[in-house]
């Protein structure tokens, strides 16, 4: 289970908890900072006589598209630091709801799916005219070999078709660049929304509370839009990749937590998750190699036993000034 730290709640003061939804200490009036010490400190507000009506008052608020939003996140901002985590999901689901503009998270997500369905049809439509065009280019340079060998005899004409394949050969991989190349750049791009900020903030924050309620792929989910709806949100960034974690998908985790550095070298909680995920990723490749080694060899002296011979008979010998390696055979190296 994943262990979530309280310490810094207010993320408007620190901003490194990151189980803690942002904007957490601005519930107005005096503004209270809780300080790493365990301590705090009241900053009072200097008011002038409130002179306005209570229709003024009513109308501002009627004026305000994100009045209602705001309204539930902050209602969910109390809930979550109650304990109360259910509730604030709802709190947090009735601010997106109620957030004005589109696309809206749904909307988004549909949005990329089928942008990455189309990316992936035109990648199979490439691959298949490409297959067509080698195996037009393979005919014809065959058409041209026969051509040759009819009018020329002997090396001449065996070194001209090797030369001629050679370069064809060479002009085919800078087609297969610059196409890769093509390919690497459609990454999909969202549409701005009117208040993508606000609302990357409502999903990032139920992305919190999913966290808590061990709903890991809504939390992904969740980030994923807020992302898309603010691409430098690093704490989505983080809040992904303790989902990732939490699933053991310890690839993914790391190269969220990575991207929230890029974004804020100064964040601790980055740094920090990004040199942990990373010893993990590292344990986890060399367990995978350490199976796979072990599974190659059992294939590998289940063929040479048929021999007497087994993979004991062969010294894998590394060069330490190439770092190249050399193989060498024991007769006596486990054989029977």
């Amino acid at each position: 289970a994943t262990n979530f730290s309280s310490e810094g709640f207010d993320l408007d003061a620190l901003g490194d908890d990151l189980s803690a939804p942002d904007n957490a200490g601005s519930s107005g009036g005096d503004e209270v900072v809780y300080e790493l010490g365990g301590g705090a400190t009241v900053h009072q507000e200097t008011r002038q006589a409130d002179t306005t009506t209570d229709a003024t008052s009513t109308s501002n608020k009627d004026d305000d598209p994100l009045a209602k939003s705001e309204a539930s996140k902050a209602e969910g901002n109390a809930s979550f630091k109650a304990g109360d985590y259910l509730d604030a999901y709802d709190y947090y689901t009735d601010a997106i709801d109620a957030c004005p503009g589109e696309p809206n998270g749904s909307a988004l997500l549909k949005m990329r799916e089928e942008f990455e369905e189309a990316e992936r049809e035109k990648a199979a439509q490439r691959h298949q005219e490409e297959m067509d065009r080698r195996r037009e280019h393979d005919r014809k340079e065959a058409e041209k070999r026969r051509q040759r060998a009819r009018t020329r005899v002997g090396e001449e004409a065996a070194e001209e078709s090797s030369s001629a394949g050679s370069d064809d050969s060479s002009d085919d991989n800078d087609d297969d660049d610059e196409k890769e190349k093509e390919e690497a750049m459609a990454t999909f791009q969202p549409p701005e929304h009117p208040h993508g900020s606000k609302l990357a903030i409502y999903h990032a924050n139920r992305a919190a509370c999913s966290l808590h309620l061990n709903r890991s792929e809504e939390c992904v989910e969740d980030c994923t839009i807020a992302i898309m709806l603010n691409p430098k949100y690093a704490k989505a960034y983080l809040r992904r990749a303790s989902a990732h974690e939490a699933m053991e998908q310890t690839e993914d985790a790391l190269k969220d937590a990575k991207v929230a550095l890029e974004i804020d070298p100064r964040n601790a909680a980055a740094r920090r998750d990004a040199a942990r995920l990373q010893k993990l990723e590292d344990e986890r490749l060399e367990k995978l190699k350490e199976e796979t080694m072990g599974k190659l060899k059992d294939l590998g002296n289940s063929i040479l036993g048929n021999f007497g011979l087994s993979l004991d008979n062969f010294n894998a010998v590394q060069d330490p000034s190439t770092g190249s390696y050399s193989i060498n055979f024991n007769q006596n190296g486990g054989g029977k």
